[in-house]
């Protein structure tokens, strides 16, 4: 009996978790830079902006879809020119001036001071591949879409 019990519970929590995944949309156009710095030295790492086509983004936040794996590309690119464990961000705009003025606020932060290295990756040294939402995702976030359809006709 207890083991039922068990199996139902998790059932339902496996149901509610997958109603709070999140959707994603596909955008036309997205430009994004990225940026790398260490604890252990002065030099720091800026791309140039690109432009990325047919990008998901989270319907409700509004955040690009695998944001991590932007930031993980520019880490493996940078540990394969001998530059290992450093911090990788990757900062983001649907428009090209908002972007750009987030590139110069970050840029000017560690050339002002004079303290650091700073260093450009060009685009033709390092490009941003595009991350594609996986099936798993995309399934179940049709399965949370059902669920709420049938609670919807339940009322």
């Amino acid at each position: 009996m207890n083991k039922k019990r068990y199996i139902l519970l998790a059932l339902i929590l496996l149901t509610m978790s997958l109603g709070m995944t999140a959707k994603n949309k596909t955008v036309q156009k997205v430009y994004l830079y990225g940026f790398s710095a260490s604890f252990k030295d002065s030099v720091v790492y800026f791309t140039d902006i690109q432009e990325l086509e047919n990008v998901s983004v989270t319907e409700r936040t509004g955040f690009l879809y695998g944001r991590d794996s932007y930031s993980n590309q520019l880490r493996e690119y940078l540990a394969e020119k001998g530059q290992p464990f450093r911090t990788c961000i990757v900062s983001f705009a649907f428009d090209r001036k908002h972007i750009e003025k987030k590139y110069l606020k970050l840029k000017s932060k560690y050339t002002k001071k004079g303290n650091f290295d700073v260093r450009y990756l060009k685009a033709d040294e390092f490009k941003f591949n595009r991350v594609i939402p996986t099936q798993v995702e995309e399934v179940a976030t049709e399965t949370s879409n059902d669920a709420k359809k049938g609670k919807k006709k339940k009322k």
